[in-house]
């Protein structure tokens, strides 16, 4: 049996493997033996770690969401306004384009909530932590007087969640809006709504 610190570094290798080959194949075709070849494995060997795909994909799931989650706090905490922590916020929560295969894989996972508990509980997780990053922002720009909110600050949140989320999947579609026309119009609601961003 595998030492502990084996083991993890293990699991976070297959994890990382899983994400590739989910980003390639697409989670709908995804199988077993996928996520084996990325990682130069068998498929015993990972099952040795893991129940099945599903066990694979919940804690792949998961990594990808700390580290979109972790790193876009890091970003926003790096700025002292609330209007540039505004700014940054809706830029880093965009995909960087068509080509952004974490961002992809994370709208794919939103697919599996309805199927799956432990799915359902990371795609609310992760709309919360998008919520409560934004609901602080606005909280503090309000408390400091940089922010007049024309409506309620909790339905302001939750449109501005609204608008990343659907925005970002049709970049990542591929579609016809752009990183920038998201932006734009993210702001542009954003200022309609007393949040203005820097100019």
């Amino acid at each position: 049996m595998a030492r502990p610190s084996t083991q993890k570094q293990r699991r976070i290798e297959v994890v990382d493997a899983a994400l590739a080959a989910a980003a390639a194949h697409g989670l709908r075709n995804l199988s077993l033996t996928d996520v084996a070849n990325q990682a130069g494995v068998t498929r015993g060997a990972l099952l040795y770690y893991y129940d099945d795909l599903d066990a694979i994909l919940v804690e792949a799931h998961a990594a990808g969401m700390a580290r979109v989650g972790t790193e876009r706090a890091a970003i926003v905490a790096r700025h002292d306004t609330p209007a540039d922590k505004l700014a940054a916020a809706i830029s880093a929560g965009l995909p960087s384009g068509p080509d952004d295969a974490l961002m992809r894989l994370l709208y794919e996972f939103d697919v599996l909530a309805g199927k799956s508990p432990l799915h359902d509980e990371l795609v609310q997780r992760l709309y919360q932590e998008q919520l409560d990053l934004y609901t602080g922002i606005l909280t503090e720009g309000v408390a400091s007087g940089d922010f007049a909110l024309t409506g309620p600050l909790a339905d302001t949140a939750m449109n501005l969640v609204a608008l990343e989320d659907a925005y970002g999947l049709h970049i990542v579609a591929g579609g016809s809006i752009t990183v920038a026309d998201a932006h734009r119009a993210i702001a542009l609601y954003a200022a309609q709504a007393g949040a203005r961003l820097p100019e």
